[in-house]
């Protein structure tokens, strides 16, 4: 009976340890694809577009959004799908946009943004002196 008891547990532990590995294994392909798409010419491309919607002159001189840089911490699976990510303007951390990027028939497009409150207010003052 003890014996029955170390074989059953042994099998038990042998299956978590194999289930286990399996989850990690998947997470860590699905992070390295979430990465692959939000570093691709195409994510490139409709972040560009969407930021020059925010500020007509951005990644120019005359625009308010300068430069961004994508937070790589941020990088993560959207539980009503697509990938979450932050863009960091300017070299400033509290000018951010984050962004849901979709895959919708083999195209990306950017779905909801949010805007932090100090973008939002230099975009803001920037219409006003328009």
């Amino acid at each position: 009976m003890k014996k029955k008891l170390i074989i059953i547990l042994g099998v038990l532990v042998t299956i978590i340890l194999v289930l286990g590995v399996k989850f990690y294994m998947d997470e860590k392909k699905l992070d390295e694809e979430m990465m692959e798409v939000v570093y691709s010419d195409e994510a490139k491309e409709v972040f560009e577009i969407r930021l020059k919607a925010l500020d007509a002159k951005a990644l120019t001189e005359e625009g308010i959004i300068h430069s961004y840089k994508i937070d790589k911490e941020s990088i993560k699976h959207n539980p009503m799908g697509g990938i979450n990510v932050t863009l960091n303007i300017n070299n400033d951390s509290e000018l951010n946009i984050t962004y849901t990027i979709n895959n919708f028939n083999g195209e990306l497009s950017g779905g909801a943004s949010s805007i932090s409150e100090k973008l939002s207010k230099l975009l803001g003052r920037w219409e006003e002196n328009k």
